[in-house]
């Protein structure tokens, strides 16, 4: 290869390059930033340059409440223990608090068949899903579980549930606690999808809980996603998901296939799933986020 040939072929190698790293760079949301320098007397009296700058037309450190207001004041709730459940932080959108299931119905909006038991929400046998009667977007949300004993079954059908955002995009609810499965099926998979990180379960019969950041995705008037749901998910305060572009769907559709993104509404509702294992449900809540 001539060296001419060789150096017209980095100049496009580094071209193209750059235009890699320019997409990259325009994904960021970054504030519009200024920097300037003002002369000050410090405290001996001397005149020195000071650094100023703004983020986005607001001063670094300012103080004056109508150029950078105070974040609003949330109560934080109480944790939970194994014994007892916890209360929600005091924005949040309460659903089962362990007394009814008033905010909830069947998948068909007519009465659920779950049940109330010791301040926990179970399926009964054939209940089918339950729904959310309210229907978010980007939230915050808090599930507790906790898979039956004495135990029974093995892989899939050991304490198997789901929690669905939105009506589609399910976390999965799974005992894996010396129990294994497909990695893209087991406790806190994105099903279908992504694995979790690490395996966190607790054993069956005590009480875990999952705290998911989870925001929508967005779809053009033709139905063509133009930003793709994402989640972070703990468990048992644990992360198991790291802010995690989901790539489609994740709706069954076979033994090795799952769903696509399908468009669908800003808002839905927040199910759990009836998979013939009574898993128990306790100190759900929301807090509804920005896009």
């Amino acid at each position: 290869m001539t060296s001419k040939r060789f150096s017209g072929m980095c100049v496009l190698a580094l071209a193209a390059l750059g235009l890699v790293c320019g997409r990259a760079q325009a994904q960021f949301d970054s504030p519009v930033e200024k920097k300037w320098t003002v002369q000050e007397k410090d405290d001996k009296g001397e005149v020195k340059d000071v650094l100023y700058m703004s983020l986005d037309g607001v001063l670094v450190h300012e103080t004056d409440p109508a150029k950078a207001p105070q974040p609003r004041v949330v109560t934080p709730g109480t944790p939970s223990t194994q014994d007892q459940a916890g209360t929600a932080p005091s924005d949040a959108v309460v659903l089962f608090d362990g007394k009814d299931l008033s905010n909830w119905s069947a998948d068909d909006g007519k009465k659920t068949k779950w049940v109330v038991e010791d301040g926990a929400m179970l399926p009964t046998k054939d209940s089918g899903m339950i729904r959310s009667k309210g229907e978010y977007g980007s939230c915050q949300l808090h599930v507790e579980f906790q898979t039956p004993t004495p135990v029974e079954g093995e892989g899939q059908g050991r304490g198997n549930s789901g929690v669905f955002l939105m009506g589609q995009y399910e976390v999965q609810v799974l005992d894996n606690y010396e129990n294994t499965t497909y990695p893209d099926g087991q406790a806190g998979a994105l099903y279908g999808r992504k694995p979790p990180l690490v395996n966190a379960c607790r054993k069956p019969g005590e009480w875990q809980c999952y705290d998911i950041v989870f925001h929508r995705p967005v779809f053009d008037q033709d139905g063509k996603v133009v930003k793709r749901a994402t989640f972070t998910v703990f468990h048992n305060g644990v992360l198991i998901q790291d802010h995690y572009d989901l790539s489609g769907g994740n709706g069954w559709l076979g033994p090795h296939a799952v769903t696509d993104y399908v468009a669908h509404g800003d808002k839905g509702p927040i199910m759990l799933q009836d998979h013939g294992n009574p898993v128990r449900f306790r100190n759900i809540w929301l807090r509804e986020l920005a896009d």
